[in-house]
């Protein structure tokens, strides 16, 4: 079984999930060029723009990665949990339906003794 705290985790990397697609919609679009730049400053914008556009989306991804990673592990513990729980149906089951059938006594034998028959 994982750990209890399955659940944390889980929220800790939707929040982690949700901070980087905050910042990755903060960083909006790409700067157009601006004409009366000199060219490579433009390029320099365009470049650290890429830089943190980048940055933001490969923390999105292995965070993405992680969410996946504790939901599969979070879905066995529940399938495990549903197995055991079928078996210990099927236990009462069987209890269940021993219980209900009659037990036969058996009969008591009496000692009878013979009849004295008249001559």
């Amino acid at each position: 079984m994982t750990e209890i705290g399955a659940g944390e985790i889980i929220y800790d990397l939707r929040k982690k999930i949700q901070e980087a697609q905050s910042e990755l919609s903060q960083l909006g679009e790409q700067t157009s060029d601006i004409p009366e730049l000199v060219s490579s400053t433009n390029l320099l914008r365009s470049n650290e723009y890429l830089i943190k556009a980048n940055k933001t989306k490969t923390n999105l991804i292995s965070a993405y990665s992680q969410y996946t990673t504790a939901l599969e592990e979070l879905l066995s513990s529940i399938f495990e949990i549903q197995h055991e729980l079928k078996e210990i149906l099927k236990e009462q089951s069987k209890l269940l339906s021993t219980k209900k059938k009659p037990v036969k006594k058996p009969k008591k034998v009496t000692k009878s003794t013979p009849k004295k028959t008249k001559r």
